[in-house]
């Protein structure tokens, strides 16, 4: 949590406890509103894939990216990195049984969008055509 967050929670008297929550659970949102995360995660939710296979399931990642993307998702436990004693070298990537529970509640949030996309939709319209207010 960088310094600054965490001396602002503590002057507004927050346990440090909850401080770790407040911290995980803005990093997990950042996580899964990241499009890389999504595509990953909806990519190995069929099984294991090779960095290569992985690269080519998802249009425009680049290299680096994903790259980024599977280590970040390795550091959390969501994703696991397995060499395989081979020549060449085989490296997989899979969903930890956590990466599983983590892409449920992502397509659960892609089902509530899909639900409510209309409502959504005409909010915004409505909100975008009405004047900026004054003062």
């Amino acid at each position: 949590m960088d310094s600054t967050l965490r001396a602002r929670l503590a002057a507004a008297g927050v346990a440090p406890e909850c401080a770790t929550t407040i911290e995980l659970v803005r990093d997990l949102l950042a996580r899964a509103g990241d499009k890389w995360t999504v595509l990953v995660v909806t990519a190995l939710a069929d099984g294991p894939l090779r960095f290569t296979a992985l690269h080519e399931r998802i249009a425009g990642v680049s290299q680096r990216m994903l790259g980024h993307t599977l280590r970040a998702l390795t550091r959390d436990g969501l994703v696991t990195r397995t060499a395989h004693a081979e020549v060449p070298p085989r490296v997989e990537y899979a969903l930890t049984p956590l990466g599983r529970s983590f892409g449920d509640t992502v397509a659960h949030t892609v089902r509530w969008v899909q639900q409510h996309r209309t409502e959504i939709l005409r909010n915004r319209e409505r909100f975008d055509g009405e004047a900026p207010p004054t003062g």
